[in-house]
């Protein structure tokens, strides 16, 4: 999946919480199943198990939840992509990073996304709205929240019987090959 050209993609890491879409794609990374290397990680929360992750991996981490400072640091780094794994907060994207900042939703979007759907919440409306699949979706993010352009969706049934816990799960584990896909899908589109 690693294409000549692309290995040295400087990539920024934003997040909120435990960092496990931050470890897929370092694992991806590492396997060589992805392009690129994660350069530095934000968060906008001291105490998460995601920075934890950063540190022990010797990658540059940083709190702030400023969206100027956030992004004069991902520039410092000269970070070309910036993937949000699990980031809380509406970013402020400034003009030269537009089209530059993809994230991961656990929701087939336009469904049950947008301010307060994250996580066990998306989970919940899903099954509260008696939905036959979920999934995830890559988008483009724009300065709303879950509203930029779609890259790529990956269904999953809901199965009877599924609560939060068993549906999160199989979403997550869609979660894990698709983002990789999207930044793979993004990067053949920058060098077009």
């Amino acid at each position: 999946m690693t294409s000549k050209g692309s290995a040295r993609l400087k990539i920024g890491v934003l997040l909120s919480g435990s960092g496990r879409t931050l470890q897929n794609l370092l694992d991806r990374i590492s396997a060589g199943e992805m392009p690129g290397e994660i350069v530095c990680v934000i968060s906008d929360r001291a105490d998460v198990k995601g920075l934890e992750r950063a540190r022990e991996a010797g990658i540059a981490n940083y709190i702030e939840k400023d969206s100027k400072a956030v992004f004069t640091i991902l520039r410092s780094h000269h970070c070309k992509l910036v993937c949000l794994c699990g980031y809380l907060r509406l970013l402020h994207i400034p003009e030269d990073f537009l089209g530059s900042v993809l994230n991961i939703h656990p929701a087939l979007l336009p469904k049950h996304g947008g301010k307060g759907y994250y996580g066990d919440k998306v989970h919940s409306a899903v099954l509260a709205a008696g939905e036959k699949d979920s999934g995830c979706t890559v988008h483009f993010c724009d300065n709303e929240y879950d509203s930029g352009e779609i890259i790529l969706q990956k269904r999953v049934p809901v199965l009877a019987g599924d609560d939060i816990k068993t549906l999160a799960a199989r979403v997550f584990a869609a979660e894990c090959e698709a983002y990789p896909q999207a930044i793979e899908l993004w990067c053949q589109l920058k060098r077009r």
